[in-house]
């Protein structure tokens, strides 16, 4: 097989039908995805600033919705502030020693004030709006990713602070129509990381219509085959007072019990009461 073809097989843990493109930056770039890692240990190199403008620079040529650009970016570094944002996830401790610490927020204000100071209204006032802020947010966090790996950087996205919404915006003092998607840990890795598996194209990928018939078997596939490359240890184990031992535990039984556990109940009322009409 050719570099594509390995990366795709290391991994979906499986062989994989890829193709190759001729030597070049695309296949540099194509590479690169395949390659990807999360980082949550850092040397303490820092990041300079030249560097971190660029990477802004990339993130913020993703593609935007109708060209609004609804997205606003929050690096911490107030050590008090990074400081109250880890203690509210102390199981995280990377979030208090990676050398930059990023806030990539859905941005709705920006538009809505133009509208004001332009005279026009903002007739668009509705859930589309919320959801057109977090899509272009999710694409510039993709983008940044990809820019770090590619100046060498690592980076580890931080799905929990919406679990603290209201205290980070307190924090940081966010205004109405601005709510906190991910945060983003980003430095120099200390260790290369390793490959996670995915599910495979033929479980995400569907011709036509949506088709789940073949998900018992394909996931029971996909969970052996995961297994055989990174078995999770005993220890690791969910919720074993409420679900107790499995003859298997896999991914799916160890992320069907993660999901059994309700979270972020109050993100809607934080939209709301930050003026966003979620109908």
């Amino acid at each position: 097989m050719g570099k594509l073809a390995d990366l795709a097989a290391q991994r979906f843990g499986m062989d994989t039908n890829v193709g190759e493109v001729a030597p070049g930056p695309g296949q540099d770039t194509l590479a690169a995805l395949l390659s990807h890692r999360t980082h949550r240990r850092f040397l303490d190199d820092p990041v300079a600033e030249e560097t971190l403008n660029l990477l802004y620079a990339c993130a913020l040529s993703a593609p935007a919705k109708s060209d609004l650009q609804q997205i606003a970016i929050i690096r911490i570094q107030d050590p008090e502030k990074r400081a109250a944002i880890a203690a509210l996830m102390p199981d995280m401790g990377w979030i208090g020693t990676c050398p930059v610490f990023l806030l990539f927020c859905g941005d709705s204000r920006r538009i809505r004030r133009l509208s004001e100071l332009r005279g026009h209204p903002f007739a668009n006032d509705h859930l589309d709006a919320f959801l057109n802020a977090a899509v272009d947010t999710g694409l510039v966090l993709q983008n940044f990713i990809t820019a770090a790996e590619a100046a060498g950087l690592g980076c580890c996205p931080i799905s929990v602070v919406r679990n603290h919404i209201n205290t980070i915006a307190e924090i940081t003092a966010l205004p109405d129509y601005v709510f906190p998607l991910a945060g983003m840990c980003l430095g120099y890795p200390a260790h290369p990381g390793f490959t996670s598996t995915r599910l495979p194209p033929e479980i995400v990928v569907h011709t036509d219509q949506y088709d789940d018939s073949q998900l018992p078997e394909q996931i029971d596939a996909y969970d052996h085959r995961r297994h055989g490359i990174y078995t999770i240890p005993p220890e690791k184990y969910r919720k074993m007072a409420e679900y107790g031992e499995v003859d298997f535990y896999g991914w799916s039984e160890d992320k069907t019990r993660q999901v059994s556990v309700r979270e972020r109940d109050d993100l809607a009322d934080y939209l709301r009461r930050h003026k966003f009409t979620l109908e």
